[in-house]
C-alpha cells in the first residue's frame, strides 16, 4: 500500500480548467471493494474506457475511496459541456458494457445512467477563493 500522506503529483494545465466533483457508494458485501480497485487499475481496466474519457473531452480523472465511498475528481476545459460530453461517452465502445459491468459493484439502482449513479457534490470552501477575498 503507498504512503497516503506522500500525496499524489499533479501538472498543471497550461490553460484555466473547470473541476467536477461527485461521490458514489459501493456495495460492501464479500471482496466487492477490492475488486472494484482491482478493475479500476490502470494495469486491469479495459483500454476503451480510458480513452473513450478523453475523447469526451475529459482531460483528467481520479476516483478516490475510503471504506465503500468514491469520490471523482474530474478536470475539464472551461468551455467543457458536462451533460453533452457524458452523453457522448455513453456511445462510446464498451461504455455501456463497462457500465453494466462495474454496477454489480455500486450501491444503487440497476440499470442506472451514469449520471444517476455518480452524485455531483457541492463545493463549499476554496482555499484559494478565501485567499483572493481577504
Amino acid at each position: 500500500m503507498e504512503n497516503l500522506k506522500e500525496g499524489y503529483v499533479k501538472e498543471p494545465y497550461p490553460t484555466q480548467t473547470k473541476r467536477y466533483c461527485q461521490f458514489l457508494k459501493l456495495k460492501l458485501d464479500g471482496d466487492k471493494v477490492e475488486q472494484y480497485k482491482y478493475w479500476h487499475n490502470s494495469r486491469n481496466i479495459w483500454k476503451e474506457i480510458p480513452q473513450g474519457i478523453r475523447k469526451a473531452g475529459i482531460l483528467d480523472m481520479e476516483i478516490y475511496l475510503i471504506g465503500n465511498m468514491e469520490v471523482m475528481i474530474v478536470e475539464t476545459p472551461l468551455d467543457f459541456n458536462w451533460d453533452e460530453a457524458f452523453g457522448k461517452l455513453a456511445t462510446y465502445e464498451r461504455q455501456a458494457e463497462w457500465e453494466n459491468f462495474v454496477l454489480q459493484f455500486q450501491d444503487v439502482e440497476k440499470g442506472g445512467t451514469s449520471e444517476e449513479k455518480w452524485q455531483l457534490m457541492e463545493r463549499i470552501f476554496s482555499l484559494e477563493d478565501c485567499l483572493k477575498e481577504k
